[in-house]
């Protein structure tokens, strides 16, 4: 019996059948496939899940950096823009005094 090739898509579909309750020696009948292939797949699902919860809290770490520095440039450009408007005035103060 040659070995049977299964796309991600057929291996969640077949986690999805455990999921929603069939049991693992009726999936494994059914599927062909051994009760230690389905467990391998059981685990690299469990894996990749862990491994986008990781990758979501560092993109959630990065974003609240973002946001942070964002504020502080945000409060940086007012003061400055508040500044130059001071400046103008001066300077249009200036001018009509010569």
């Amino acid at each position: 019996m040659g070995k049977r090739i299964f796309t991600d898509k057929q291996r969640l579909e077949v986690l999805a059948e455990y999921d929603a309750g069939t049991s693992i020696g009726d999936l494994c009948r059914k599927h062909q496939i051994s009760a230690a292939t389905f467990y391998k797949w059981k685990k690299d699902k469990a894996s990749d899940e862990d491994e986008q919860a990781r990758r979501l809290k560092e993109v959630e770490a990065e974003l609240s950096r973002l946001k942070k520095m964002y504020a502080e440039l945000s409060i940086d450009h007012d003061i400055l823009k508040q500044g130059y408007g001071i400046l103008k005035k001066w300077q249009a103060q200036d001018a009509k005094k010569k």
